[in-house]
Order: structure tokens, then C-alpha cells, then sequence
């Protein structure tokens, strides 16, 4: 057993201190990035914020709005390939630039991930998603989709130290996704005590993943504009939001009614509400590490895009940066004990 003393900070505990500008309008600003990834070669240019690969977010219907002002959605991994199929019939090579294909890693997605991709050559982006990272059956799983995919563009994690970031990046990702605990439905931390806290764990693994010329991902913890900001400030390639896209039009979830208001149900891929759907229940061996909460209905998510855009657009001016990319250069954390006065929250 050892105690590392020194502080890890979340989105809660800094802002971000305003700096000179000769920036006139938050219009200005701009907000596309141009990636070409390692190993892949792909060529990307969009907005990297990324609509999370659960089923009440990562929907097909999300992933055509998102697309349109151009976001990305991992898709999530339970669709079978005819609705593939009949989701892409109907989508341009624009929209299909802005999609990633979802996986696990047990035999049954491999064989799923094979056929959607063979169906469908045009999709460049893989994103695999398991909760531990760290499983050396994980890294080998990384090795297999580089060698069956090498012109494909893979995301891999969850991971939140480092060294897992450089040996996922050797291993064959282009992207590496960020964060173990920070989802607003995720109980990991509660269940295991395992985590650590988002802006520390993005500050760390961008360091180690462009030192090889990867990709991160922060995924999780962004509760407003402002965390989406911050998360980029870190260091931070791409944003991957799960909650703050949930309840609306477009978004998964059954839509619900109490007294009087309406919600839609969303939930953490690790809750019992997601295992009793997909995998028949809660195995005996392992306990549910997500909730299940009951979000107000929200209408068309184009609000919601717009208020996220507009808000980072506007930490931009307050920093001096004409565009996303030089966000993080000209970042400045201080550290902090309040953020918003909620007098009147």
C-alpha cells in the first residue's frame, strides 16, 4: 500500500482565469479542429464533442442532429446491423464522418463489430468501451482490432493514469477515452472506491498521449458549458458528454409522466436497469455500478447544442483564443472553494 499527497483536481474545484483579448466577438471564434490520426491516417475535421455510446444518448436519431453542426455519437453497441443498414441508407458521407461504431470486447461483439464494418466500409471511426481499462485481456482485444481494422480509427479506454494511455496508444488507438467514476449516472467510485478526479486524470494522460502523437478523450463529469471548457483547457482533444444530451427529442430513454411534467428515463450501462435489458440481469459474481434517474424532457437537443457551443466560444474570448486549438494554451486554473452563487438556483 502507498498515499500519493499531492492534489487531484475536478471541474469543481478550479476556474479558469480571464486573460487579455483582442477578440471582438465570440462569432470569431473558432471551434473546428483537423486531426490526422497515428495510426489510422484519417483525416478528420469537425467539432470534437462527442455524444456518449449509451443507449439514452448514443442513438441514431442524436447521431443525424449531432452531425449536422458537427459533432460526433458513438452509437451505441446494441443496435443490430439491418438497423445499421437502415439508418445509413438514409445519411450522407457527411453525417457517416461524424459516427463511431461501439463495441465490447467479448467474442460476440468481435464478430458483431465485423460485420457492421464489412457491411459498411465507409464508417471510419471504432470506439471500444470497457469500464476497467486496465485488463491486459483489454490491450490484447486493442492489438486484434488494429491488425483486423488498420485503416480504421480506434478510441479504446476507460483509462484515467498515463502509462495505460501510452500502452493503449502502442497497442494500436488513435484515441484514447479518459475517465473511470466522473459520469453523473456512473456509481463506480460508491461501489469499488476506484476513480480519479477528471481534470487532474485529462491534465496527465494528454501529456502522455501526444508525447506519442495519440489522441484523449475526456469522458465524463461535464455538467455545463463551462466543464465542457475546462475539459478542453486541460488538455483535452476531444469531450465526451453523456447527461447533458440526455431528455431530449432524440435521445434514448422512455419518456415518462409524473405529476404532470414529463421525463425520460436515463441510466448508466453498468445499472441494473441496462443488464436486465441486455444481458438478462445483474450476474451473481458483481454488483451494478450505475443508477437509473428520471431526466425533464427537454425538447430538440439543437438548444442544448447551442448553448454548449456558445459557452466555449465565449471562454475562448475571455482567454484571448481565436480558436478551440489554442484553447489550452492560453489556459490558466486557479483553484477554487465556490463556483456559481446559487442564491437563486
Amino acid at each position: 500500500m502507498r498515499i500519493e499527497t499531492d492534489i487531484k483536481l475536478g471541474f469543481k474545484d478550479v476556474l479558469i482565469r480571464p486573460k487579455r483579448s483582442t477578440i471582438k466577438s465570440r462569432a470569431q471564434v473558432s471551434l473546428e479542429r483537423e486531426f490526422t490520426f497515428l495510426h489510422s491516417h484519417h483525416r478528420w475535421v469537425g467539432t470534437p464533442i462527442i455524444a456518449a455510446n449509451m443507449d439514452t444518448v448514443g442513438t441514431f436519431e442524436l447521431a443525424a442532429e449531432l452531425a449536422r453542426h458537427g459533432l460526433i455519437t458513438a452509437i451505441h453497441k446494441h443496435y443490430h446491423p439491418g438497423q445499421w443498414g437502415n439508418f445509413l441508407a438514409q445519411q450522407s458521407a457527411s453525417v457517416v464522418e461524424h459516427i463511431m461504431v461501439s463495441t465490447g470486447t467479448s467474442d460476440q461483439d468481435m464478430e458483431q463489430l465485423h460485420t457492421i464494418m464489412k457491411q459498411h466500409p465507409q464508417l471510419k471511426f471504432i470506439c471500444i468501451d470497457v469500464a476497467n481499462g486496465y485488463a491486459e485481456a483489454f490491450v490484447d482485444f486493442v492489438r486484434r482490432c488494429r491488425d483486423a481494422f488498420p485503416e480504421k480509427t480506434i478510441t479504446a479506454g476507460n483509462v484515467v493514469t498515463g502509462e495505460m494511455v501510452e500502452e493503449l496508444i502502442l497497442s494500436g488507438a488513435d484515441i484514447v477515452k479518459v475517465g473511470i467514476g466522473p459520469g453523473s449516472v456512473c456509481t463506480t467510485r460508491v461501489k469499488t472506491g476506484v476513480g480519479y478526479p477528471q481534470l487532474s486524470a485529462v491534465i496527465e494522460c494528454a501529456d502522455a498521449a501526444h508525447g506519442l502523437g495519440g489522441r484523449i478523450i475526456s469522458d465524463g463529469g461535464c455538467v455545463s458549458a463551462g466543464d465542457v471548457a475546462k475539459a478542453f483547457g486541460g488538455g483535452a482533444d476531444f469531450v465526451m458528454i453523456g447527461g447533458m444530451f440526455a431528455g431530449h427529442d432524440e435521445s434514448g430513454g422512455e419518456l415518462v409522466e409524473r405529476n404532470g411534467r414529463q421525463y425520460k428515463l436515463f441510466y448508466g450501462m453498468s445499472s441494473t436497469t441496462a443488464m436486465e435489458k441486455y444481458v438478462g440481469g445483474v450476474a451473481e459474481y458483481r454488483a451494478s455500478e450505475g443508477k437509473t434517474v428520471e431526466v425533464p424532457y427537454r425538447g430538440p437537443v439543437a438548444d442544448t447544442i447551442r448553448d454548449i457551443l456558445g459557452g466555449v466560444r465565449s471562454t475562448c474570448t475571455y482567454v484571448g483564443a481565436s480558436a478551440l486549438r489554442e484553447l489550452t494554451k492560453r489556459t490558466t486554473f486557479i483553484r477554487v472553494q465556490e463556483q456559481e452563487n446559487q442564491t437563486y438556483s
